[in-house]
């Protein structure tokens, strides 16, 4: 549950809800212009519902995007598809269940991104007889210098994170943006879920990366939200992983006590047996006693974030050589420090710079 957040006292209590769970910050941080994060936080606020909002926005930013592509002016069409992006990744999310309009908004925006080719590349494969998603965002100079893996937690996924893309191909490091199981199109067009074998699924990510020949050196993991109990896992279980940050976890998940929170814990696990979903947590649980992370980590935590306690957090430090684990704590930082997210991409992508090019390590 999120605190109160200024403004949100009188309006009703759904609306209430998304603006906290997606507060200006986090709609910037994610890519949205910010021009339209204040519009879609106005209008849901005077009573137009957040799918329809977001998505009005999307159209708005496509038809520009159009446009502007008509025109010749490929530059300001890439910022509008970017937009446009962004704008359906927040529609999307005012559904917590896999309902059909939730898949329909987030395939616009996947077909959305898919416009920001070749600079933006999609990129598959295949996982229990179905298929895994992400998108690989290359520097534009010259051969990548090391390449790090992305991804999210409950509800934002993928190009949710094109914005940390742009911070890590600006150091030469190659990006891949996952789509985990239980996220995107893995899960909403695949059926791709989160089990007690999921870092298996995340492990896949590191294979497509070592069967690109166009990428070369160390591989970095970064988890967002939940998505950082998956990377502590899979960098305590895969000697591949050179370097891991981890953002906002908890090491010991349990199933929310509110119903939102619960039926997106629910979606990603691909049922509505809550025990089942407890099971599943169980297995997923980090013990430090059990777990260790042999390569350097690099943890964050905002000292304002309600759903992940620094104490909730402790353990991934606790399984981790003291000589190779860093802390980062932003005291007023919120949820995955949203309201510090360019120097958080900045200090991230000088840390996997400093950790993976300077390894020597080479692929595979």
């Amino acid at each position: 549950m999120t605190p109160a957040t200024p403004g949100t006292a009188d309006l009703p209590p759904l609306v209430a809800a998304q603006h906290r769970a997606m507060p200006f910050t986090r709609l910037t941080d994610c890519g949205m212009d910010p021009a339209d994060a204040r519009r879609l936080l106005a209008d849901t606020a005077a009573g137009t519902p957040w799918q329809d909002a977001a998505a009005a926005l999307a159209q708005t930013q496509l038809e520009r995007a159009r446009v502007s592509e008509g025109a010749g002016h490929r530059t300001t069409a890439r910022q509008a598809y970017r937009y446009a992006s962004a704008a359906w990744m927040f529609a999307q999310m005012a559904h917590q269940t896999d309902t059909a309009e939730k898949r329909d908004l987030y395939a616009r925006h996947t077909a959305a991104t898919a416009a920001l080719a070749p600079g933006v590349e999609r990129v598959e494969i295949t996982h229990r007889d179905s298929v895994l998603g992400g998108w690989l965002c290359m520097p534009e100079a010259a051969t990548p210098r090391a390449t790090v893996i992305v991804w999210g937690g409950l509800s934002g996924w993928g190009a949710a994170y094109l914005p940390v893309a742009d911070a890590y191909t600006a150091r030469g490091l190659a990006c891949l943006l996952a789509e985990g199981p239980g996220q995107g199109e893995s899960r909403l067009r695949h059926g791709l879920y989160v089990d007690e074998r999921v870092t298996d699924g995340f492990a896949r990510f590191i294979d497509l990366v070592e069967a690109d020949p166009r990428l070369g050196g160390a591989i970095g993991v970064q988890g967002i939200s939940f998505g950082g109990l998956f990377a502590a896992h899979l960098a305590a279980a895969d000697p591949r992983v050179g370097a891991v940050v981890v953002n906002g976890a908890p090491a010991a998940p349990t199933v929310p006590e509110f119903r939102t929170a619960r039926e997106q814990m629910a979606a990603v696990v691909g049922t509505d047996d809550l025990c089942r979903v407890t099971e599943v947590m169980n297995a997923l649980r980090f013990d430090p006693d059990k777990h260790r992370i042999t390569c350097p980590l690099l943890l964050l935590h905002g000292g304002q974030d309600p759903l992940a306690r620094y104490e909730d957090q402790e353990p991934f430090l606790r399984a981790a050589d003291p000589a190779a684990a860093t802390v980062r704590v932003w005291p007023d930082g919120e949820h995955t420090l949203y309201n510090h997210a360019a120097e958080r991409d900045a200090l991230t992508g000088d840390w996997f710079t400093d950790h993976l090019t300077h390894q020597g390590t080479p692929k595979g």
